[in-house]
């Protein structure tokens, strides 16, 4: 059930969003085995002018992706291997032949199973049902 919040300049068209979207999820699917109908992905874009970097508003296509996963759940491989796969789809689609800025960041966030779920439900219950 993980979530990816994903905030990009420039604005993109809804299209693309849909295409972002899709890569996103099917990554997460094939590498870090979550299941596709319960990923979630909202994307936020911002004007270059709402997004600094060392100070200055950015200069080239930038992103800040963070996915949110239950802890334990994904090796540090796994992890490694998304965030590298995600940093390369997000560079193909926002920057094509040019670069992302440097400054751009895809960030895997590891909760307590406890401390989230969806449907009403934590993963821990989740996981207890199972076990049951």
């Amino acid at each position: 059930m993980p979530t990816l919040v994903l905030k990009l300049t420039p604005l993109q068209n809804p299209e693309r969003y849909e295409a972002l979207a899709s890569a996103l999820t099917d990554l997460t699917v094939q590498l870090l085995g979550k299941r596709r109908e319960v990923t979630a992905v909202v994307i936020d874009d911002l004007p270059a002018a709402r997004w600094h970097i060392g100070g200055a508003p950015v200069a080239q296509p930038t992103a800040l992706l963070d996915i949110s996963i239950t802890q334990g759940t994904n090796t540090e491989e796994e992890k490694a291997t998304f965030i590298a796969a995600a940093f390369a789809e997000l560079q193909r689609q926002l920057a094509g032949d040019g670069a992302l800025a440097a400054a751009s960041y895809v960030v895997v966030r590891e909760l307590p199973a406890s401390d989230w779920g969806y449907g009403g439900r934590t993963q821990q219950a989740r996981k207890r049902a199972q076990a049951a």
